[in-house]
């Protein structure tokens, strides 16, 4: 499918107002309280989320190794500079080893001035990271749909890595673990078989891929224990026992949390900011710590 072909897979009116309509429904239900609360106490509410991972391929040296994982911020939208500080400040106080961010930055449609600060602010505060872990990071579709070569600008400016097709080593001794990416699949910016033409053929290796329904492509190589993803902000709201209204393209099968995809992990994180709708219901944002383990 061509790329202009796919765009108009984004969130349609038709979904947007079915979306709008169950959250008119919600409220009513709920009264002001609960339209309240979605609209303005959840998004708000970081939800931390530590969870050990068994990956068979992992060298015992890593035993243990803390890799935090947020998505999707989304600067310039309901998130600013400010709603940033406590999700920076967090991840800090969990003093991981390593953190991986799997793309959309930015919020919106093209370029301007007031993106630009938006960025300036982004790469201030992804800086309070970088300092001080490893920060490794992969372009999602809102970083194209905005200015790819500027976003890039902010990340570098922030010193973080951001990969693009190719791999980012730790070395413990003589042990390696890889921590690889797919530029955004849904711009078609992906080129997993060049990656894996440089990746070694041994040792445990973590993918980074935006949109999370490319783990049934990466499980298929059985080179990759984990893949870890975001894009869909888990649907930002979910109704009890159902599944979420709206999902995006490219994140229709695996939505939210851990699955097992053949003999790989795929982990979606929810994000930590918002989309077109500023709205979270049984959904709340997400920082994850992944522990990760050589034993079950």
């Amino acid at each position: 499918m061509k790329s202009k072909e796919k765009r108009k897979l984004r969130l349609t009116r038709r979904d947007f107002l079915k979306l709008i309509g169950r959250i008119g429904a919600f409220g009513l239900a709920t009264g002001l309280g609960g339209w309240t609360y979605a609209t303005k106490i959840e998004p708000s509410q970081l939800d931390l989320v530590k969870l050990p991972l068994f990956l068979p391929r992992l060298a015992p040296v890593f035993d243990g190794l803390r890799v935090a994982i947020i998505s999707d911020i989304h600067l310039g939208g309901w998130m600013t500079r400010e709603r940033l500080i406590p999700v920076i400040d967090m991840i800090l106080e969990q003093s991981p080893d390593i953190i991986l961010i799997t793309g959309d930055f930015m919020y919106g449609h093209g370029w301007s001035d007031e993106t630009q600060i938006h960025a300036d602010d982004l790469a201030a505060e992804l800086l309070r990271l970088s300092e001080k872990i490893t920060t490794l990071a992969v372009m999602g579709n809102h970083d194209y749909w905005t200015s790819a070569p500027d976003v890039r600008r902010a990340l570098k400016k922030a010193n973080v890595i951001e990969l693009s097709n190719t791999f980012y080593s730790m070395t413990r001794g003589t042990e390696q673990l890889h921590f690889c990416s797919v530029d955004d699949i849904w711009e078609e910016q992906d080129d997993l078989d060049s990656l894996l033409m440089q990746l070694p053929a041994e040792e445990a290796a973590i993918l980074m891929a935006h949109e999370p329904d490319f783990a049934d492509i990466s499980a298929a190589t059985r080179r990759f224990d984990l893949q870890i993803s975001g894009h869909t902000h888990g649907g930002q709201v979910v109704f009890p026992d159902q599944p979420p209204p709206v999902l995006p393209y490219l994140g229709q099968k695996y939505p939210s949390g851990l699955y097992e995809v053949e003999k790989m992990w795929q982990y979606t994180n929810r994000g930590v900011g918002m989309g077109r709708i500023s709205v979270r219901f049984n959904c709340p944002p997400e920082i994850t710590i992944l522990t990760l383990k050589t034993t079950l």
